[in-house]
C-alpha cells in the first residue's frame, strides 16, 4: 500500500467521525494524528502540522497542559517542526514533554523514553552529536533492560543512535548496530514489513557512502 493509498480511508474516517461526533470529540482527535501521521509520512508536513496544532490546542484547553494526551500530541508536533527547521522551538517543546512524562511515567517509563529519543533527534540536528549519543546510549540501555532488545522502541533508539555515530564519524560501529537493527526486525517483522525495508535501505546507504 502506498503513502497516499494509506492516507485515503484515514481522510475519510476523519470526515464521518467529525460529522458524527463534533469536531473536539475524543475519536476525532485521534483521527486527526493518525492522518496527521500518515500526511507526514507524504511529506505533506504543512497539512499534518495543522492538524496537530488543532489537537494541541483542544487537548489543553480540555485535558491540561501535563495530561499525558496532550503531552503526546505536543511530542507529535514538536518533530514536525523539527522537520520543518524549527528546531529550538522544537527542542524546547520536547524538553518539556520529556519532563511531563517523567513526572506520570517515571524516569525508565516508555513514554519518557519514547520523548528523550525524539529530543535527541533534535539535540542532533542542531549538532551536538554528542549530546545526542549520550542521551539516545541512555534510552537503548533503559528500554533494552524494561523491554528488550528486540522491542519496537528499543529498536528505534538503536537506529537512532546508529545515524548519529554514523554522522559523527564512528562508522563500524554504527553499521554493526544499524545491522543488529536490520536482523532483529527482519526476525520479529518479515522482509515485507514497512520498518524492515526502512532499515534495510539506511543500511544499504551506509554501505554505498563507506564504499562497500
Amino acid at each position: 500500500m502506498t503513502d497516499v493509498e494509506a492516507a485515503e480511508p484515514l481522510a475519510r474516517r476523519l470526515a464521518e467521525t467529525r460529522a458524527a461526533l463534533g469536531d473536539e470529540h475524543p475519536d476525532t482527535l485521534s483521527a486527526m494524528l493518525d492522518l496527521a501521521e500518515a500526511w507526514w509520512a507524504q511529506g505533506r508536513l504543512i497539512a499534518a502540522r495543522r492538524l496537530e496544532e488543532k489537537v494541541v490546542s483542544v487537548r489543553r484547553r480540555r485535558l491540561g497542559e501535563a495530561h499525558p494526551e496532550t503531552l503526546r500530541a505536543v511530542g507529535k508536533l514538536a518533530v514536525t517542526m523539527a522537520a520543518q527547521g524549527e528546531l529550538a522551538e522544537a527542542r524546547q517543546l520536547q524538553e518539556a514533554v520529556a519532563d511531563g512524562m517523567r513526572l506520570r511515567h517515571g524516569e525508565d517509563g516508555r513514554e519518557t523514553l519514547r520523548a528523550v529519543n525524539n529530543l535527541a533527534g533534535t539535540v542532533a540536528a542542531q549538532g551536538d552529536l554528542a549530546a545526542a549519543r549520550s542521551l539516545l546510549e541512555e534510552v537503548v540501555e533503559a528500554l533494552s533492560d524494561a523491554f528488550g532488545a528486540e522491542d519496537a522502541d528499543t529498536l528505534a533508539a538503536i537506529g537512532n543512535l546508529a545515524a548519529v555515530m554514523w554522522q559523527a564519524g564512528d562508522q563500524a560501529e554504527a553499521y554493526e548496530l544499524q545491522r543488529q537493527v536490520v536482523t532483529s526486525r527482519r526476525r520479529r517483522f518479515g522482509d515485507a514489513d514497512a520498518s524492515v525495508r526502512a532499515a534495510r535501505a539506511v543500511l544499504e546507504m551506509m554501505e554505498r557512502d563507506a564504499g562497500g
